[in-house]
């Protein structure tokens, strides 16, 4: 039996301490899937789970361009990955629906410079924000990140590791990435 067409969200922002509420409220949603985290790219888990959800005939509700992607090849993939599959996607704050096979002309030219400008800003955030550290250096009042672990977990993650143990196990047993498990062993 298919599942009637349901009206699903996602909604981005970037930080924890970010707030969710101005985002497509006022809606009626049938499921709301919500990220707390960058966009840089589309490995996010709400954003995953959302398109796993998703089947024919339902449509997709996103605030705005920027909030599903920053990245304009990322963007038009999956909005077309979407429309190919049946699913509809509705960007309230530049009142578009992207909805069938075919774009029509002014949709498309709209949709790449809309995804482009996310980009551009995307882009231009990075850069302020390695000038903003460049300039911290300089006055040597920048740091780096504080460590994720101590010298002596790291030495004890190094011995495990050598004993053969995976480095996804330590990971979520010392709440760390398993990049910082790799970064302990190269030490």
């Amino acid at each position: 039996m298919c599942k009637p067409a349901a009206d699903i969200a996602y909604i981005r922002v970037s930080t924890v301490e970010q707030n969710t509420d101005r985002q497509l409220a006022g809606l009626t949603i049938d499921k709301t899937f919500e990220d707390h985290c960058s966009g840089k790219d589309t490995d996010r888990p709400a954003l995953r789970e959302c398109l796993a959800f998703l089947r024919s005939g339902d449509t997709l509700h996103v605030h705005s361009i920027d909030r599903l992607a920053r990245n304009l090849a990322d963007l038009q993939s999956m909005v077309e990955d979407l429309n190919a599959k049946g699913i509809a996607v509705r960007f309230h704050k530049e009142q578009l629906v992207f909805a069938g096979k075919k774009l029509s002309p002014m949709n498309k030219l709209m949709f790449q410079m809309l995804g482009a400008f996310a980009e551009f800003e995307r882009a231009t955030i990075r850069e302020r924000q390695a000038e903003g550290i460049a300039k911290a250096k300089e006055r040597g009042a920048y740091k780096g990140r504080k460590a994720t672990i101590t010298a002596e977990i790291a030495q004890t993650i190094r011995e495990r590791r050598a004993a053969g143990e995976k480095a996804a196990d330590l990971a979520k047993e010392y709440g760390v990435t398993r990049e910082t498990i790799y970064a302990a062993c190269r030490k």
